[in-house]
């Protein structure tokens, strides 16, 4: 069982890596909205999967991506010489890296996968893992770009925890007074 608490935390660490991470560079605003349940199937071909886990959960986040020519546009305009998949398996990872530092502060123990492409057609197989919560999301990067992206994660004991979306302090700043 995931408390609502819990639930709730988990969507705000995914929301927080996800405008951090996602984007170019940092003056890339992406905004990230929470969808209903009853907001429609996604549509897109190709899922990438990644995974964090503890001893207590599996973290299942999922990138649903089209190689569209914005996509590819937006992705590899510092990247020409790479694939597109590369770069989302890069953007990605930023993105779950920052998720695995928020979560660790709460679990101890945790481990990143690899990343993984999949066809669409096996998130269906998502529900027979049983997970205590899923959310989805639609993030709007800029030039109209959306990407949507499912988080799901599936717990062996009752998880509650508390995200305190604190700032990071900085370093290596002077400060005169």
């Amino acid at each position: 069982m995931i408390t609502p608490q819990g639930k709730k935390s988990i969507e705000q660490i995914f929301q927080k890596a996800a405008r951090q991470n996602l984007g170019r560079s940092p003056e890339d605003k992406i905004h990230v909205q929470l969808l209903s349940d009853s907001s429609p199937v996604f549509k897109e071909k190709k899922v990438i999967l990644f995974t964090i886990s503890s001893f207590i959960f599996r973290l299942l986040t999922i990138f649903h991506i089209d190689e569209t020519s914005a996509i590819k546009a937006y992705y590899l305009a510092n990247n020409a010489d790479r694939s597109l998949l590369d770069v989302l398996y890069e953007y990605g990872n930023l993105c779950c890296g920052a998720m695995n530092r928020d979560l660790v502060s709460h679990f101890g123990h945790l481990g990143m996968s690899t990343p993984y492409l999949l066809e669409r057609d096996s998130i269906v197989f998502l529900n027979g893992l049983k997970p205590g919560h899923t959310a989805r999301f639609e993030l709007r990067l800029p030039d109209d770009i959306v990407i949507h992206a499912t988080v799901s994660m599936c717990e062996n004991a009752p998880i509650d925890f508390k995200f305190d979306d604190v700032e990071e302090e900085s370093t290596g700043e002077l400060e005169f007074f």
